[in-house]
């Protein structure tokens, strides 16, 4: 489908601007036109389509020169331009408005057009949180070198901003689906912006507003809020908060996910007692089970079993084998077997003769732990006990310590549904509690592994997946499985989330993957042609689903800016997943720069989320450096959507960085992101909460209030200031040196805050 897009059509050079014609007429009406204004002017060479613009007797450049296209259809007037490219199948409208330069392109047959193709001193790009990209620098220079980025997924907001000497000129997206964004880095930094006019949609036009502003990110971010109010597409904190009270909740609340995957830990067991209490029957059956329904087998189990009859003790090793046996079992549907299982209680009974087809997921974890106690016997403790220390009381701990509001985020509804007593002391405490959950893949088999890819009508693989232009079947996360079209998910969300709170569970809040990250498809399927507006809007339909109608605090990974009216709270806009594609960081297992495994055999943090790593330092000047931090999203979005790091990418995760992320939360108002388990948070305790401690309270007010103002205090760009409503701010000092400010000593890697006349100093 993609094809050269700009061809040289003309033959004879006119005046350096027009050739290919010998009509007279043609040749006049096809020079650049200039079209004055009060506040600036510009020309455009329909030839070329090369635009200046002009401001104060200052003229720029704000597209450069595409190679020469035969041109047709030329009609202007005092504020209009039109023209076709009769080759490239495009039509062309350039027109002056009050306070911008509307430009729309429409396909009249092209697949594909490239415009523009901008050059600048430096840009100002809504890359996650926001970027400020000097067009020589070298480390940019480095990571963008022959980069390609599909806009709708790479840019958190729908502008691009070029800086220039005097003034910016900022370009507002005005169709953000099938964009993207090529740069050239061979000189300086250049990129060009192409749309392509998929068969998919008959919606055959992209365009732009063109402002001009001051070179000041303030002003820039500020005039795409109007046009985002303009639009009817902004919806403040407090606003979501009259539909949803509990949104409250996140004001002064880190992101914390709690890693408690087992519902029977080490604890619970008696292991000098536990050899005897496992007959020969049970533990065939559990070989059987382990064998037939899970990914990992039954080999460790029962090597693990032959040991223990010959031993009078048991090592760590051998006791996170059978924990992780019993805890996979306790999630089987197959677990009961009444020859197994020959005498149960009432409460067991009872729910076994409703059919354990016909049981609730939670209603299966109970029936199942009842189960397993009637084998354990006095091996194992009380079922109001299990995993009590790694959730309840780790809870009440963290509650203990001074964190007062927190979000806690389980990797899964299962964690929940197994310990509904845990989710009912976090709504205890006053915290919000919600499930990672996921819509992006379906598997041809499903299993409890990864139940988020698994749905019951097994006709949606074939029937409910993306397939791509040339036929193909898109796959899904990690090469497994396929992309469910969003547009055909809405009976399974209503289906799952209905079955996943059938029982009462009290969860309050809901993480939904990848809806909010700008990933959208074109679908060719016959059967269900979809186009990447229709992606996005089911997949905000479906988390205003379970917003509107369940009444839980909506939040996704990204937070790109299309999404602001349904979530409340955002993971990955802060700190992304960074460099996906480097191998060092997720293949290569010698590497320092490693980043660890996603899975932890023992319900514990995994090391993709706990082992702290060092970050290449081209990585640390693209992601983390604040020389290039701009905050864009927080001078639109600061009172509308919170947000956080990608939890690959925690407060914590990233060696050496750690205390400079500490006073980024405080500067662009983030909250911090952790992992706990009882290890952990034994740990890094004391880190987490003399953090918080300070933070917190600054967010709580921050939060309801608009960013205002954003400054660059010193030369290199290490020492700044963010202003929030009218007496709020803070000042950042990133150097290794102090800073005078306004007859103030900012001290090296120290905020300060002033809220009204109260200052207050924070070092980590």
């Amino acid at each position: 489908m993609k094809k050269k897009l700009i061809m040289t059509l003309c033959v004879t050079l006119i005046i350096g601007f027009f050739a290919g014609c010998d009509n007279k007429e043609q040749k006049k009406i096809n020079k650049p036109t200039h079209v004055k204004h009060s506040d600036f002017t510009f020309d455009v060479n329909p030839e070329t389509f090369e635009l200046f613009i002009e401001k104060d007797g200052v003229r720029e450049r704000a597209s450069m020169p595409l190679p020469k296209m035969n041109v047709a259809n030329v009609k202007k007037d005092n504020e209009r331009v039109t023209w076709s490219y009769p080759d490239e199948k495009v039509n062309v409208k350039v027109e002056k408005k009050e306070k911008y330069l509307d430009i729309d392109i429409e396909s009249t047959g092209a697949e594909a057009f490239q415009w523009p193709k901008v050059s600048a001193d430096s840009y100002m790009l809504p890359l996650g949180e926001g970027k400020f990209i000097p067009n020589e620098d070298p480390y940019w220079r480095e990571f963008l070198k022959d980069e390609k980025l599909t806009f709708s997924e790479s840019f958190s907001m729908r502008f691009f901003t070029l800086n220039h000497s005097k003034y910016s000129i900022s370009y507002i997206v005005e169709n953000m689906f099938n964009d993207t964004i090529q740069f050239d880095t061979a000189s300086t930094i250049q990129f060009a912006f192409t749309h392509e006019f998929p068969s998919t949609n008959t919606h055959k036009e992209y365009g732009f507003r063109v402002y001009v502003t001051d070179n000041n990110p303030v002003q820039v971010a500020k005039l795409y809020k109007s046009y985002i109010k303009e639009q009817g597409e902004f919806k403040t904190l407090k606003e979501k908060a009259k539909e949803n009270p509990n949104i409250k909740k996140l004001y002064g609340a880190p992101h914390i996910y709690l890693w408690n995957d087992e519902a029977v830990t080490e604890e619970n067991i008696q292991w000098n007692q536990i050899i005897q209490q496992l007959d020969a029957k049970f533990l065939k059956w559990m070989k059987q089970l382990l064998e037939n329904h899970t990914e990992d087998g039954s080999k460790e189990f029962e090597t693990v079993i032959q040991q223990m009859k010959t031993q009078d003790y048991m090592d760590r090793y051998q006791k996170k084998v059978i924990v992780r046996s019993f805890n996979e079992v306790l999630k089987l549907e197959q677990f009961y077997n009444k020859e197994i299982f020959p005498n149960v209680n009432k409460q067991s009974k009872k729910l076994i003769e409703k059919g354990i087809k016909n049981l609730s997921e939670q209603e299966l974890y109970e029936v199942n732990k009842r189960l397993l106690k009637s084998q354990l016997k006095v091996a194992v403790d009380e079922i109001d006990q299990w995993g009590k220390k790694e959730s309840t009381d780790l809870l009440k701990d963290i509650n203990k310590a001074g964190i007062e509001n927190a979000w806690i985020g389980l990797p899964n509804w299962a964690n929940g549904l197994m310990n509904p007593k845990m989710v009912e002391e976090v709504n205890h405490l006053g915290y919000l509690i919600g499930p990672y959950d996921s819509y992006h893949s379906i598997h041809q088999k499903g299993s409890r592994d990864w139940n988020t890819a698994s749905f019951e009508d097994k006709s949606l693989y074939e029937d409910a997946t993306i397939t791509s232009e040339n036929g193909e079947k898109i796959h899904g996360f990690l090469g497994r499985g396929r992309k469910l079209n969003p547009t055909l998910s809405l009976p399974l969300v209503k289906k799952r989330v209905n079955a996943i709170l059938s029982e009462g569970i009290r969860f309050n809040s809901w993480f939904v993957d990848c809806d909010a990250t700008g990933e959208f498809y074109d679908d060719y399927s016959p059967e269900h042609i979809t186009t990447q507006k229709q992606d996005m809007t089911a997949r905000l339909k479906r988390m205003a689903y379970i917003d509107k109608e369940k009444q839980m605090v909506i939040g996704s990974e990204g937070g790109n800016d299309y999404a602001s009216q349904v979530i409340a709270f955002a993971h990955g806009l802060e700190t992304p997943v960074i460099k996906w594609s480097d191998p060092d960081l997720r293949k290569n297992k010698e590497s320092k720069y490693y980043v660890g495994g996603y899975w932890s055999q023992q319900g514990e943090v995994p090391d993709r989320y706990s082992k702290q790593v060092p970050i290449k330092e081209l990585y640390q000047h693209i992601y983390l450096d604040p020389t290039y931090s701009l905050p864009l999203y927080k001078l639109v979005y600061n009172d509308s959507v919170i947000t956080t790091h990608h939890w690959e990418w925690g407060s914590l995760k990233i060696k050496d960085v750690v205390e400079e992320r500490m006073l980024y939360e405080f500067l662009y108002n983030v909250p911090p992101l952790y992992h706990v388990d009882r290890k952990q948070w034994e740990e890094k305790k004391d880190k987490i909460v003399s953090h918080v401690k300070d933070w917190s309270p600054f967010h709580r007010k921050a939060v309801t209030k608009e960013m205002t103002g954003f400054k660059v205090l010193s030369k290199d760009r290490l020492v700044q200031a963010t202003e929030f409503g009218t007496n709020m701010k803070v000042v950042a000092n990133f150097s290794e040196k102090d800073f005078t400010y306004k007859n103030e000593t900012i001290p090296a890697k120290t905020i300060v805050m002033y809220d009204g006349k109260n200052k207050k100093i924070y070092k980590p």
